[in-house]
């Protein structure tokens, strides 16, 4: 008996009908479409870029499409919602609309957006032609514009008591654009104020809504659009934050494990399927869109997942030799801009700064803010946390919600702006310099010239502020530096509250506490590593004595002792030589550069 052929990996796919009719792996959304449906009629959602948006808004595309009805079956038969069918599947027709297809700054925005929307309600109409009057193409282009044209296009739905299910994707690809080119702030507040082109569209929506427009369903990556547009646009319920529609999108760690499992049927696997969750784990993993999900397994980037898998699979069970997808690098570039407008490297004013020296931030999480007032603090670490940058951490009362940095994929981006923000001011360490001292430190222990020239870029710079912060100001610049290598996963206040397998010299099992840096080696993407680290950083102020910097030092062995036999180390040392590092400053001096 012939063996079945394996399914595709839909790494980089957005038709889902191609996912169907083509053999590709399909992780099933379909059993939020009830909860979809029973929601307000007009949903809006936001997520991180990559996270499988655009191919759910396809599925629910096709699900309520009257012209895919013959299809229903071929589509989702063997689906949770083939076997649970709602009344509504196949009953509309469906209007969709990406903003990212005529992208470009606000010069000639107008012309772009109508020339598309223009396309897109002809084909509309010839779709349906045959359920619609004769002169309906006639009808739409007597008008000109694409409020105007959408506007009769619903006059037109109307008068044949037909309904039309509208789709917007990438909803605030306008605003992206117009915010992260300087200067043209002002423009964009014409464009989504008053009589813009934009509000104007938004106008036409709202105004359909009581007529053929039964349904709308957005999506975007923020939620500043919908702010600037609220006092016109009010009818959207925003649900990107309702522990309902937590998983809508993302891979759950046993949808990913049923995956890893499936594929294993068919390809050579060399690692079992828990070693690979527990290689992608730090790297894709840790997202929760709701504080009150935040018992609930953390979510996967699927678009992370999927590179990973075709990659794994492509090197015939080997890992891949970036577990960074260039087009996530691509993606996280294009909001370099938009992260501009924290304070800049400000000291204390930077919003950025703070979460890389303290391991996250507690603010409140704003469900909509306008364009200007993306600066203030709050409204800046929503922005951050709706592109995917942060993620929820916890319930931080009065204060807000706390957040930190979801996983390694993100902090190389936040790291990478902060040393390039390090460079802008002066400190810097040399790229090419900083990665051969890391090759030293990998492969042949030499660990001491890395933090002597991480000394000298500090006394450079120090100021009377950063002496004033001390031991945050150094914690978040070692990290910084030792992110940007390859060879290690920095690991921030490692958590070695769990036992250890190995007790304590004394009989008594581990205690808890964190270890403020441990670099883990990438064994899998480089398994000629030879050294591992544990780093231990004390900061005392410029004028301590040599009794205090040896107090400290003392303090900081007791502490490594521990943490260097925490299960989380063990884990992952593999065949490596773990080094405990222990770093004295004194002020910006390294008084104490010593292994344990």
């Amino acid at each position: 008996m012939e063996q079945q052929k394996p399914k595709r990996i839909p790494y980089g796919m957005q038709n889902w009908e191609d996912v169907r009719l083509y053999n590709y792996y399909y992780v099933d959304k379909t059993l939020f479409i009830p909860e979809i449906e029973a929601s307000n009629n007009f949903f809006f959602f936001i997520r991180p870029r990559r996270f499988g948006k655009s191919l759910l808004m396809n599925m629910l595309r096709q699900y309520y499409d009257v012209r895919k009805a013959t299809f229903f079956e071929r589509l989702f038969g063997d689906l949770w919602i083939g076997q649970h069918p709602t009344d509504a599947h196949n009953t509309y027709l469906v209007l969709y609309l990406n903003f990212a297809a005529f992208s470009g700054g606000l010069e000639g925005y107008k012309e772009r957006m109508d020339g598309y929307c223009r396309i897109q309600f002809e084909g509309f109409l010839r779709d349906y032609e045959d359920m619609l009057p004769e002169n309906a193409l006639e009808i739409l282009q007597s008008e000109k514009g694409a409020a105007n044209q959408l506007s009769a296009l619903v006059r037109i739905c109307n008068e044949s008591n037909l309904q039309i299910y509208l789709f917007i994707d990438e909803y605030d690809h306008f605003t992206n654009a117009i915010l992260s080119d300087p200067g043209t702030e002002l423009g964009y507040k014409s464009e989504t104020h008053g009589t813009g082109a934009f509000r104007a569209f938004f106008d036409a929506i709202k105004a359909g809504t009581d007529g053929a427009i039964k349904r709308l369903f957005v999506t975007g990556v923020s939620p500043v659009t919908m702010d600037d547009l609220t006092s016109g646009f009010n009818i959207g319920t925003n649900y990107t934050m309702h522990p309902k529609f937590n998983a809508l999108v993302g891979f759950t760690e046993e949808e990913v494990r049923e995956m890893l499992e499936y594929y294993r049927q068919y390809f050579p696997f060399h690692h079992t399927t828990d070693e690979l969750l527990d290689i992608m784990r730090p790297w894709y993993d840790n997202y929760c869109f709701s504080v009150k999900c935040l018992d609930e397994p953390p979510m996967y980037n699927s678009d992370m997942v999927l590179y990973f898998v075709y990659s794994y699979i492509d090197a015939n069970g080997r890992l891949p030799d970036n577990m960074l997808d260039t087009n996530i690098r691509t993606d996280y570039s294009k909001l370099r801009m938009l992260i501009r407008k924290d304070r800049g490297f400000q000291h204390d004013a930077s919003i950025i700064q703070h979460i890389v020296e303290t391991g996250g931030i507690t603010a409140k999480l704003k469900d909509s803010f306008p364009s200007q007032a993306i600066t203030q603090p709050d409204n800046f670490v929503s922005l951050l946390y709706y592109f995917g940058m942060l993620t929820i951490a916890g319930n931080g009362g009065i204060r807000g919600i706390k957040f930190r940095i979801p996983n390694q994929v993100v902090r190389e981006q936040i790291y990478d702006y902060l040393t390039e923000t390090y460079r802008d001011n002066e400190l810097s360490i040399d790229d090419w310099q900083r990665s051969y001292l890391q090759e030293n430190m990998a492969i042949d222990g030499d660990w001491l010239p890395f933090f002597e020239n991480m000394s000298v870029a500090l006394k450079r710079f120090a100021s009377q502020r950063d002496l004033q912060k001390g031991e945050a100001f150094v914690h978040g610049f070692t990290l910084s530096q030792t992110c940007m290598g390859s060879f290690y996963l920095p690991i921030s206040e490692l958590d070695a509250g769990v036992k250890s397998h190995t007790p304590l010299p004394n009989g008594e099992p581990q205690v808890g506490g964190y270890a403020d840096i441990y670099l883990q080696p990438m064994l899998g993407i480089y398994p000629d590593i030879e050294h591992s680290y544990v780093l231990e950083l004390k900061y005392l102020p410029s004028k301590a004595t040599d009794a205090e910097v040896a107090d400290a030092r003392e303090t900081a062995i007791g502490q490594l002792t521990r943490y260097a036999r925490s299960v989380a180390v063990e884990r992952t040392i593999g065949h490596t030589r773990l080094h405990r590092l222990i770093l004295v400053w004194r002020g910006m001096n390294l008084a104490v550069a010593e292994e344990l």
